[in-house]
């Protein structure tokens, strides 16, 4: 059976988005992935783009809601969040498939990042590397087991 993971960001425009990518793109044989937002917005165009130089397409691909995706009833042994310490407090509870696992990944919002159009790209592609890195070790750490 695989495990379900849920990653979790506040518009799940970005970080989640790009954990959950990878994970699919390193582990879809032993894990199902989703992410969601406290607030979905559209996601992140830089993101999209330097998703696309490491082959992964997500154009056109919608955001999900944590609240929707709690009132389905939906159940996980992962619920990872991705944002900051103070949004990760406002996800919900999820009722776990035995022992949940809810480790916090704080990482940079691409949204934030400043500066001309390449210099935003060079700060995502920082951030999409940091979160590709932390997907390898939490894959190979599962591996271990």
């Amino acid at each position: 059976m695989k495990e379900k993971v849920l990653f979790i960001c506040v518009h799940n425009s970005a970080r989640s988005q790009m954990a959950e990518e990878y994970l699919r793109k390193f582990a879809s044989d032993r894990f199902e992935v989703e992410s969601a937002g406290l607030e979905p917005g559209m996601i992140n165009p830089l993101v999209i783009e330097v998703l696309k130089e490491e082959g992964i397409d997500i154009t056109g691909k919608k955001t999900n809601s944590v609240f929707e995706f709690y009132q389905e009833g939906r159940r996980y042994h992962y619920v990872i969040t991705v944002c900051s310490k103070e949004a990760a407090e406002r996800c919900p509870v999820f009722p776990g498939v035995g022992p949940i696992q809810r480790p916090h990944w704080p990482f940079d919002d691409p949204s934030q990042v400043t500066g001309t159009r390449e210099e935003k790209l060079n700060e995502v592609r920082a951030i999409r590397d940091q979160i590709k890195q932390k997907i390898l070790e939490f894959v190979q750490e599962r591996s271990s087991g």
